[in-house]
C-alpha cells in the first residue's frame, strides 16, 4: 500500500486538513485535532511542510525558540505520540501502527504524509498554478475559474487560531501575500471580461482592508468608473492620496495618478491598459 493511501483507505473516506483559516483535522465531519496548543502548533508546522522532511531541530525552534526546556527531546516525542493518537482515532487510519506510516520518524526528524487533495493549502497552490498557466494563454475565463477555486480554499487568516513561532510566521506571511496576489490577478481578469459590476462589492472590501494598496484602489476606481460612478471613483483617489501622505509620507504613484487624470478628462469607458493590467 502506498503511504499516501493510508489516509484514505476505508470506504473512500478521507482525513482532511486545513491551515487556510483555523487549523482543522477533520474525519468525515468529526474533528480530530489534538487539544494542547503546542501539539496543534507542531501539527501546523508539519502541514505547512507537507511532503517535506521536518528536522527535529526545526520543531524545537518553532515551539520554544532559543529557550527549549531541559526535557525537550522527551517532550517533543510526547507531542508526536499525541498527534499520532489523534490520527489513529480516525477510522481511515485506525491504529497506531498505521499512524506511524502517516507521521513518519526518520533521520532525526519527521515527515507527515498528506494526499494533495486532503490539504487546503495544496489545493490553493494547485489552482493558483492552473490559473497562471491560463493567463499565459490569455484565457481569462479559465484563469478566473481557477483563481476563484484557489481563493475558495480560504476560510480566514491562515492558522488564525494557532500560536506561530519563528518558522511558521514567515510561512503564514508568504501565504497571505499569495492570497492577495491571487485576488489582484482574478480581479484584473474579471475586469478584462467586463464584469466590473459583478465584483464591485468585493473590490470595495479589498480597497477598505488594504487602504495603501494602489492596485486594489486602481481596480476599484476602474470598476466604479465603468459602473457610471465617476465621482466615487475620483473620491477613491483622493482618499488614497490622503492615506498615503498620513501613513507613509508618500504620494500616489505615477500609474495611479495617470489613471486619475484619464478619468478626469475621459469620455466613455476606460481600458485596463491605463493601469498596466
Amino acid at each position: 500500500m502506498r503511504l499516501a493511501a493510508v489516509v484514505t483507505r476505508q470506504s473512500g473516506g478521507i482525513m482532511r486538513f486545513g491551515v487556510l483559516g483555523s487549523l482543522t483535522m477533520d474525519d468525515n465531519g468529526i474533528g480530530r485535532l489534538p487539544s494542547a496548543p503546542k501539539q496543534r502548533q507542531l501539527l501546523a508546522l508539519f502541514l505547512m511542510n507537507a511532503g517535506h522532511f521536518t528536522p527535529a531541530s526545526a520543531c524545537i525552534e518553532e515551539l520554544w525558540g532559543s529557550d527549549p526546556p531541559r526535557t525537550v527531546t522527551a517532550t517533543l516525542q510526547t507531542y508526536i505520540l499525541q498527534i499520532r493518537r489523534s490520527l489513529a482515532a480516525a477510522p481511515e487510519i485506525g491504529s497506531m501502527a498505521q499512524a506511524r506510516k502517516v507521521l513518519i520518524t526518520g533521520n532525526r526528524g519527521y515527515h507527515l504524509i498528506v494526499p494533495a487533495d486532503s490539504l487546503d493549502v495544496l489545493e490553493f497552490q494547485r489552482w493558483l498554478r492552473d490559473g497562471r498557466r491560463a493567463a499565459l494563454r490569455n484565457d481569462d475565463e479559465t484563469q478566473v475559474r481557477c483563481l476563484r477555486m484557489a481563493l475558495a480554499q480560504w476560510r480566514g487568516p491562515a492558522l488564525g487560531d494557532v500560536p506561530v513561532g519563528p518558522l511558521l510566521r514567515p510561512q503564514v506571511e508568504r501565504l497571505e501575500e499569495a492570497r492577495i496576489a491571487a485576488m489582484r490577478e482574478c480581479f484584473d481578469a474579471e475586469l478584462r471580461l467586463g464584469r466590473h459590476q459583478d465584483i464591485l462589492g468585493e473590490l470595495r472590501t479589498a480597497a477598505a482592508r488594504h487602504p495603501c494598496d494602489e492596485e486594489f484602489q486602481a481596480q476599484y476606481m476602474l470598476a466604479l468608473y465603468r459602473s457610471g460612478q465617476q465621482l466615487k471613483a475620483l473620491d477613491v483617489f483622493h482618499r488614497l492620496r490622503a492615506t498615503l501622505a498620513e501613513q507613509l509620507g508618500l504620494g500616489p504613484s505615477r500609474t495611479i495618478r495617470s489613471l486619475h487624470e484619464t478619468m478626469v478628462h475621459a469620455h466613455g469607458e476606460l481600458s485596463l491598459e491605463v493601469i498596466g493590467a
